[in-house]
């Protein structure tokens, strides 16, 4: 017998995340969504044209989820600055919390959303899009497992175009790409080597066309061990050169592009059905947010452990804010 779905409630369209999320959702057999809540009317109106919102019922009120005791998550997509403190009420509700990314710019706030969801065992899970991406999987898989020895350095490269930029309106983004988009490398960072000792973010103006804002950046993630070298600007020309490397002592994994995802495994020696030297591994593509959503719904249900802790959650989060100069380096 199959288990009923999950009732999902969504809170914002203002995320560039929103429309994709809530078209997962519809498409998903494990989820209900009963309601998309968004205060803002001109969003509200510009999100109706939208495919991933027809038929969607729209919730006059946060409470109308937040009340009923069938909805289990909050899918919480508003903008950056509006984010935190809605997830704070859904897990105040007892409500999960599928939050996109980052997770605001005030620390101790989302370190409330975290310590309240762990006093009431709910997940809080970030909308890092990255995580379940088959190729950075089979990167980070072989990463932790030792098979790639031990890590030294990791490089990686995500930048925005300009386009994107524009309607991410990057000046008032600490850090414009950095905060913006290379959270999504710094995540997997965060996942392969913990917090880091010391982070530098070297955060420029050099862009005439978008003068005023922070736009080209990089973050040096320093190590007992290993350095992580990550670099993102807004005013790339094609953001297919997104990729991510990591060097160990008995090989490496070169993930580039990222989406879709293509993969170059070199080791020094033959293991594990891989040859010695350079090679190109196959893995599957997989649409963004599905394995995300996927995995939310396993946990809600019983049937997995999270695949990223609390604690994890509050790294990522802290480093990202180390990196654009919001919290001072420690």
């Amino acid at each position: 017998m199959s288990s009923p779905p999950v009732r999902f409630a969504q809170f914002g369209v203002g995320h560039s995340h929103a429309a994709g999320k809530a078209q997962v959702m519809a498409d998903s057999p494990d989820v209900e969504l009963i309601g998309v809540w968004e205060p803002d009317a001109e969003r509200r109106a510009a999100a109706g044209e939208q495919a991933a919102y027809a038929g969607v019922r729209w919730l006059d009120d946060a409470d109308e989820a937040l009340s009923d005791p069938a909805v289990a998550a909050v899918a919480v997509e508003g903008d950056v600055f509006q984010s935190v403190a809605w997830a704070q009420r859904a897990v105040g509700a007892g409500k999960h919390v599928w939050l996109d990314k980052p997770a605001g710019i005030d620390m101790e706030a989302f370190r409330q959303v975290v310590e309240t969801a762990r006093e009431r065992n709910l997940l809080v899970q970030l909308g890092y899009m990255f995580r379940y991406n088959p190729g950075a999987r089979f990167l980070l898989d072989w990463a932790l497992s030792g098979r790639l020895g031990d890590i030294h350095a990791v490089q990686g490269h995500i930048s925005l175009t300009g386009t994107q930029s524009a309607r991410a309106k990057l000046a008032p983004l600490p850090g414009g790409p950095a905060y913006e988009i290379l959270c999504h490398v710094i995540d997997l960072v965060v996942a392969l080597l913990g917090r880091p000792r010391h982070v530098t973010g070297i955060l420029r103006d050099h862009a005439t066309s978008l003068a005023g804002a922070v736009n080209n950046t990089a973050v040096i993630l320093e190590y007992p061990r290993a350095l992580a070298l990550l670099q993102s600007t807004a005013f790339e020309v094609d953001h297919g050169a997104r990729r991510l490397e990591v060097h160990g002592t008995r090989g490496s994994v070169a993930l580039g592009p990222i989406e879709p995802p293509s993969v170059r495994l070199t080791l020094d020696a033959d293991r594990d059905g891989f040859r010695k030297g350079p090679q190109e591994v196959e893995v599957a593509d997989e649409p963004r947010y599905v394995g995300s959503l996927r995995a939310i719904v396993g946990v809600i249900r019983g049937e997995r452990a999270p695949d990223r802790s609390h604690d994890h959650e509050l790294a990522v989060q802290e480093t990202i804010l180390r990196a654009v100069h919001v919290l001072p380096e420690k």
